[in-house]
This record gives C-alpha cells, sequence and structure tokens, in this order.
C-alpha cells in the first residue's frame, strides 16, 4: 500500500511540475527606429500564429508607444512561450488608424518583427515570427 501511495504522490508531483512549467512566461521588449518625427504614437499588434497574422483575432494583443528622438520602446509582459510575429506602424497624424493611399499602399511608416518586407504587399508569417523563450529584447525599423 505504500508502494501504491508513493507511486500515485510521485506521478501527481510530476504532473504539477509540468504544468508549472507550461505556464512559464516572459517578457519582450520592441525597439522601434527609424520615424520621421516624434508626432503621433507607434502601434504595435502582436500574432501568436500564422492565422491569425495581420488579422485582429482574440488572441492578437496591441499597444502603443509615445515616440522621442524619432524612437519608441513597446513592452509585452508575462507572454508565454512561443512563436510570435509583429506589426506595427507611425500613426503620424494620431488619428488611430493606418492612412493609405490607393490600392491600401501605407501613407505612414510601418514595420514587422525581423524587418521583414513583403513583395507587392505585407511580408509572410514566415519571414515575420521569432520565438520568445527567454526575456527578449528586438529591433524594429520602420519604412
Amino acid at each position: 500500500m505504500k508502494k501504491l501511495l508513493f507511486i500515485a504522490a510521485f506521478i501527481f508531483g510530476g504532473f504539477l511540475f509540468t504544468n508549472a512549467q507550461d505556464k512559464e512566461t516572459f517578457n519582450l521588449t520592441i525597439e522601434i527606429s527609424g520615424m520621421r518625427s516624434d508626432i503621433g504614437k507607434v502601434y504595435i499588434a502582436l500574432y501568436n500564429s500564422e492565422q491569425n497574422f495581420l488579422k485582429s483575432s482574440k488572441d492578437t494583443k496591441g499597444t502603443s508607444a509615445i515616440i522621442s528622438n524619432k524612437k519608441a520602446v513597446a513592452h509585452f509582459k508575462e507572454l508565454p512561450k512561443g512563436e510570435y510575429a509583429i506589426s506595427l506602424f507611425h500613426d503620424e497624424n494620431d488619428n488611430k488608424k493606418m492612412d493609405t493611399k490607393i490600392f491600401g499602399i501605407p501613407k505612414e511608416p510601418y514595420g514587422f518583427s525581423n524587418d521583414a518586407s513583403g513583395f507587392m504587399g505585407p511580408p509572410k508569417y514566415k519571414d515575420a515570427k521569432f520565438i520568445v523563450d527567454t526575456n527578449k529584447t528586438i529591433s524594429i525599423s520602420v519604412d
């Protein structure tokens, strides 16, 4: 009977330890450069899958950052370990949206993680993705 209790306790303890590891979180800092001015804000979206990349969903996290000396810094705290991608834009006229020209071409500076770029459109998720498995700082330059 003691062996049975010991084995049950060992297995149960293993489950608790495994679940505690799955809950490990990390902080992500994004350093943004290349702005033309200090006017407006930078809006940042963080995506956790290819399926929601560049789409609004319940899994998309967002924040904004104030610009100083044509640079900005944004933070995402307590992110689960995983794969992510970022898109951002400098809202120069502070109207809280990315202004576009004809055919949806952006008027305002924008950027993606890994400084990814696309041909005749936004980059693919595979080019912008990165792994968060430690506290991390990444740099993005806007175009």
